[in-house]
C-alpha cells in the first residue's frame, strides 16, 4: 500500500517564498536602482544638454543661411519654417516647448530674430545659464 503524503505532514513545505527572501530580494534591487539611478539621470541630462546645443546650432545656421539670401533677419521662427530654411521649429529639451526660444534682436537696430536663446530657467552641468548659450 502507498502512502499519499497529505499538506498536514510535518516538514512538508508549500511552494512559495518566504518573507524573508523576499524581504533580501527587494533590499538587493532596492541596492542596484540607488546605484543606477543618480547615473541615469545624469545621462539623460547631458543628452539634453547635448541636444540643447545641437538645436541652437541649427536655428542660428538657419537665421546666417536667411540672411544671405533675404538680406535681412527672419521676422519669426515661424518665418523660417515658412520659407523652408527649417522644417519645423526645434523644441527646447529643458522645457519641452517650441514656444520658449529667447529671440534676440540685432544690437544697434533692425527688426527681426539676430539670434536666439535658449529660455529655461536654470543652470547647466557646467554652471552656465541656459540662457546664456
Amino acid at each position: 500500500m502507498s502512502r499519499i503524503a497529505s499538506p498536514s505532514t510535518a516538514g512538508h513545505r508549500t511552494a512559495g517564498f518566504t518573507l524573508i527572501e523576499l524581504l533580501v530580494v527587494m533590499a538587493a534591487i532596492g541596492l542596484l536602482l540607488a546605484l543606477a539611478a543618480p547615473r541615469y539621470l545624469e545621462h539623460v541630462d547631458r543628452t539634453r544638454e547635448t541636444v540643447l546645443r545641437h538645436n541652437l546650432t541649427g536655428l542660428r545656421d538657419a537665421i546666417e543661411k536667411f540672411r544671405a539670401d533675404r538680406g535681412r533677419d527672419p521676422a519669426t521662427l515661424q518665418e523660417l519654417v515658412e520659407q523652408r530654411y527649417l522644417r519645423e521649429v526645434p523644441v527646447d529639451p529643458i522645457t519641452e516647448r517650441r514656444d520658449s526660444w529667447v529671440l534676440v534682436a540685432r544690437t544697434g537696430g533692425g527688426s527681426g530674430v539676430a539670434d536666439v536663446r535658449s529660455g529655461a530657467p536654470g543652470v547647466a552641468r557646467g554652471g552656465e545659464p541656459y540662457a546664456a548659450w
